[in-house]
């Protein structure tokens, strides 16, 4: 039996806590049956939740995946949307219900291999992006993300060879560059990756994630003034305090990295941890 209608309930039990439950109401049931009964939501009302945060997001595909179960953009959209509310597990089950109904969905096959990269399971991430890289030989997103997931399972060279192939299909793409930067950074080659990242950012496409991700890179190694110069222009004050808190407890280890060693398995797990190593694909 599928878990979505639990995974649905247990959403907007969140998105709605602190206000009092209507379950025992028969008008709120009927209004529950008419709900689950309706059409899916215009495009404009979409596009606006797709301007929303994660919580909004999860909630409103939720409910427009109910609408319509072999609806397959709200499959993909509800398993980012979990995803980036770091219920993974979750994400996995969305992405992989949209493929029981399409197999052959390369948003859902990419959307499957994040959720798998995020918790920690890339190994099982492979299998749908390899199948994603199969039916879109030209795209460069199944590549970069198969670098992630075959780093994760220290696959090493496979990794290198999937993101020059990305970057053979989009060359000097920031989001490839940032996912082999990340790979540098957590075998301690602080250094390596910093010269992605400045190549990332130099691309006028490179998104602000791209340009923290280099401030974390250099606050790693102990060069702060700049780390803090381009996170006070990036982010608000506020995050941007907690930003430099994090690296000023870390820079000592970060500027041992630096000499190219390799990092210690504590610190490599916790850099990839902070890092967001699922850069655009």
């Amino acid at each position: 039996m599928s878990r979505m209608p639990a995974l649905l309930a247990t959403v907007a039990l969140i998105a709605l806590s602190g206000t009092p439950t209507l379950a025992a109401d028969p008008t709120a049931a009927t209004a529950a049956t008419a709900a689950q009964a309706r059409a899916p939501s215009s495009a404009a009302v979409r596009a606006t939740y797709d301007r929303m945060d994660a919580l909004s997001r999860s909630v409103f595909w939720a409910s427009e995946q109910q609408a319509d179960p072999t609806d397959a953009v709200a499959g993909v959209k509800l398993a980012q949307a979990l995803r980036e509310l770091g219920r993974y597990d979750q994400a996995a089950e969305a992405a992989q219900a949209t493929l029981t109904i399409q197999p052959n969905n390369l948003d859902a096959l990419l959307e499957l291999g994040r959720a798998h990269i995020a918790r920690g399971q890339a190994f099982y991430g492979v299998a749908p992006l390899e199948q994603a890289r199969d039916l879109a030989p030209r795209d460069w997103r199944p590549y970069s993300l198969l670098g992630v997931a075959y780093e994760q399972v220290r696959r090493t060279d496979d990794a290198r060879a999937a993101w020059n192939q990305a970057l053979a299909l989009s060359p000097d793409n920031p989001d490839v560059l940032t996912n082999a930067a990340t790979a540098a950074l957590t075998h301690g080659d602080a250094p390596g990756a910093e010269t992605l990242l400045r190549r990332a950012v130099a691309q006028p496409t490179a998104s602000a994630k791209v340009r923290q991700n280099l401030a974390m890179v250099l606050g790693l190694q102990g060069k702060m003034g700049e780390a803090e110069q381009i996170l006070r222009r990036e982010l608000p004050p506020e995050q941007a305090e907690q930003n430099l808190q994090w690296l000023r407890s870390r820079s000592t280890g970060g500027a041992a990295m630096s000499g190219g060693g390799a990092a210690s398995p504590s610190s490599a797990t916790d850099t990839a941890r902070t890092w967001n190593s699922l850069q655009g694909g």
